[in-house]
């Protein structure tokens, strides 16, 4: 708990001496001020500041003296998250070997495995749960020609979710912009996407990540996914890429010098991701297309073609889908069907063994239901960042 005092006030309540000035300007490690801060009160009763003060005085020195080491090792990077505390929540689709959702099953019906170990299912969520659900809008500037039409296809998906789904709707070009926070009215999701608007460039990976931390308010609980329409050409990574490929002069030799699944950018989106168990669907515009180059070089092709994988390895890591749009007239059936997907997905959550080491290493998943000929779907795994 944080706790504030006036600084003029502490001033005169403790003169400064020369041994606190000398303390005053060293960084006290986060792990002595919470001890600082809970022995503050002592028997119900609050200690004064001068007291305080002169306690971390104490202490401090005498910190630095029997264990300045062990002290040090337990502060850890603020994006880490211990595996104690985090589920493993998984957005499964069944269907039959016709390719029809099966959206009767219950719990019991589901197994878990991890690294081949079956894991007990710790929550259960059937497949009329709802979702919050992003929506975000590539309106860079490789949009602009058929930026109608996207917005039709994305008022076609707000019909076909369900009433208790939440929908935010975020537009992406060189910024981010939230145009609408969640919630379950319809009309003031569609007039979101009535006023999306832009130009420039693409940042894709940006937007990606801001879309989880808007998803992460949402609590633990919430089923989670965003869909997302873009060419996938984000402009800082084509701009390494295009450094990566170099003087190739063939497209294989173009497409094999850039390690696409290797970008920090990517894989930072699919940690988050995985730590909340959103799953990505992106539809791919045509315009992203590398078969589809009107004036298509090496450099272009590697570029392209590395920006179409990463797109891949978001659905495929978070077991969302890729839907390639072919056809402008394709987008509005595009969407729908992810509607209907959405709305045939259970979520299944586990605990994660909690004396696992965050080491970075893959670790399968397979899911498996009572009836053998049903069909399941979820992600493959994941990597203990």
């Amino acid at each position: 708990m944080k706790r504030s005092y006036s600084r003029k006030t502490a001033a005169a309540k403790a003169p400064r001496t020369p041994r606190q000035k000398k303390v005053n300007r060293t960084t006290l490690p986060s792990q002595l001020f919470s001890l600082t801060w809970r022995s503050w009160r002592l028997g119900g009763s609050t200690v004064s500041f001068s007291h305080r003060y002169l306690l971390a005085s104490f202490l401090f020195p005498l910190l630095l003296h029997c264990g300045s080491t062990p002290l040090a090792n337990a502060q850890e990077p603020d994006d880490v998250v211990r595996t104690e505390t985090a589920l493993v929540q998984l957005n499964v689709g069944v269907v039959d070997p016709r390719g029809r959702a099966v959206t009767s099953l219950s719990q019991n019906d589901f197994t878990v495995y991890e690294d081949g170990v079956r894991q007990p299912i710790l929550h259960f969520e059937p497949t009329y749960a709802p979702f919050s659900l992003v929506l975000l809008l590539d309106t860079s500037g490789s949009t602009v020609n058929f930026r109608q039409q996207f917005k039709q296809a994305a008022w076609r998906f707000l019909d076909a979710l369900a009433p208790e789904d939440r929908v935010a709707v975020i537009q992406f070009n060189a910024k981010v912009k939230s145009l609408a926070g969640f919630s379950t009215d319809r009309k003031k999701t569609a007039y979101a996407i009535e006023i999306a608007d832009g130009a420039g460039e693409t940042h894709f990976y940006d937007a990606l990540k801001y879309a989880l931390n808007e998803l992460e308010k949402e609590g633990s609980k919430r089923r989670k996914a965003i869909v997302v329409m873009t060419d996938g050409l984000d402009t800082p990574m084509r701009n390494s890429d295009r450094a990566s490929v170099g003087k190739a002069q063939t497209d294989e030799e173009a497409i094999a010098s850039i390690d696409a699944k290797a970008s920090s950018a990517l894989n930072a989106v699919l940690t988050a991701a995985d730590r909340q168990g959103v799953s990505i669907y992106p539809l791919a515009l045509p315009s992203g297309d590398p078969k589809r180059l009107p004036l298509p070089d090496p450099v272009i092709t590697g570029i392209y073609s590395a920006a179409r994988t990463r797109l891949q390895s978001l659905a495929d890591r978070t077991g969302g889908r890729l839907n390639e749009i072919h056809k402008l007239e394709q987008m509005a059936r595009l969407y729908a069907e992810v509607a209907a997907e959405l709305r045939a997905l259970y979520t299944v959550a586990y605990q994660a063994r909690g004396d696992r080491a965050r080491d970075g290493k893959w670790h399968a998943i397979k899911i498996e239901v009572d009836q053998p000929q049903l069909i399941v779907r979820t992600k493959p795994g994941y990597y203990s960042r």
